[in-house]
Parts: C-alpha cells; structure tokens; sequence
C-alpha cells in the first residue's frame, strides 16, 4: 500500500512541476496574432459555434458506458478462476445492467442514426 502512495504522490509532482515549469520559463507574449481563430490555416468565415444533433451526444456517451464496461470485463476474465462462483455472478449482475440500459437507450430510439 506504501509503493502505492509513493508513485501516487511522485505522479501528482511531476505534473505540477511540469505545469509549474512552463508557467514560469515559457514566454507569455500575446499578439493578436495568436490570440486570433485559428482553423486548417483559414481564417474562419462567419460563426464557428454550429449546433450538432442531441443523437451524436446519446451515441458517444453509449460508447463510453459500454468502453468502461469493457474495462471493467477485461481484469475480471482474467482472474475468474481464483475469484470463484461469487464473482461470477456479480458481473452478471454488471452486464444484466448494461443489457437493461442497452435495451433502454435502443427502445427509446437513442441508437437510431439520423
């Protein structure tokens, strides 16, 4: 528990040096250059804020349920011999619930590509 403690806060040093490090020895010279828009070495035309469709969002964030679903499968596939018969059923449990929210988002139509 200790090496865990030790590379935690080891980690959270090294990124706040970093940070720490550029924000004292980086250049800090806005122009207006830099500060303009800038997109594919265009200026941009008009309004760059678009509204996108509500059904992209719903399917991105189904993807990333069902992505930390999967994260959670993989250590669990790889140690169910020694977690036993209790362990299986909890992830059954885990993926029952995913199914129900799969069959959910599915029957209220989240899943329909426009």
């Amino acid at each position: 528990m200790l090496e865990f403690f030790v590379y935690l806060i080891v980690g959270i040093i090294f990124v706040l040096g970093a940070f720490a490090a550029s924000f004292f020895f980086a250049p800090h010279k806005p122009t207006e250059k830099k500060l303009s828009t800038y997109e594919c070495g265009e200026e941009t035309v008009g309004e760059s804020w678009i509204q996108y469709n509500i059904r992209y969002y719903l399917f991105g964030l189904a993807f990333v349920i069902f992505d930390v679903g999967v994260l959670f499968l993989v250590p669990w596939a790889l140690t169910l011999k020694s977690l036993g018969m209790f362990a299986f059923l909890e992830m059954a449990f885990f993926l029952g619930i995913l199914f129900l929210g799969l069959a959910y988002a599915w029957r209220k139509g989240a899943l329909e590509w426009i």
